[in-house]
Formats: C-alpha cells, structure tokens, sequence
C-alpha cells in the first residue's frame, strides 16, 4: 500500500507533460507571429520596390522595367 501512495504522489508531482504542452503553445505562437511579420515586412518591402520604380520610370530612365 505504501508502494502505491508514493507512486501516486511521484505521478502527481511530475509536471514534464504540462511543461511541454505549454512550450508547445509558445512555439506555436511565436512561429505564428514570425509569418505574420515576414508576409507584412514582405508586402512594405514590395510596395517601396514599387514606388521606386514608378519614380525611375518617371525620370526618364531608358529602358526601365519593373
């Protein structure tokens, strides 16, 4: 009997299980977070290229193309 009482105590005092589900989420929100970054940095970056190249094309430069 007392073999089972501290075997119950050891299985309720391990945290392993709960620690990796919370690592788990916070990878998960923080990949989720990166993408969204990258596709917003992505799309400011492609809207500058363009601005920059309808200010070249508008200057006159020969044979420009975007």
């Amino acid at each position: 009997m007392k073999r089972l009482i501290d075997l119950a105590r050891q299985f309720h005092n391990d945290e392993n299980g709960a620690a990796m589900v919370e690592y788990s989420i916070l990878i998960g929100i923080i990949a989720a977070a990166s993408i969204v970054a990258v596709i917003a940095i992505g799309g400011w970056v492609g809207s500058q290229f363009t601005g920059l190249c309808a200010k070249l094309s508008g200057n006159g430069v020969a044979g420009s193309t975007c």
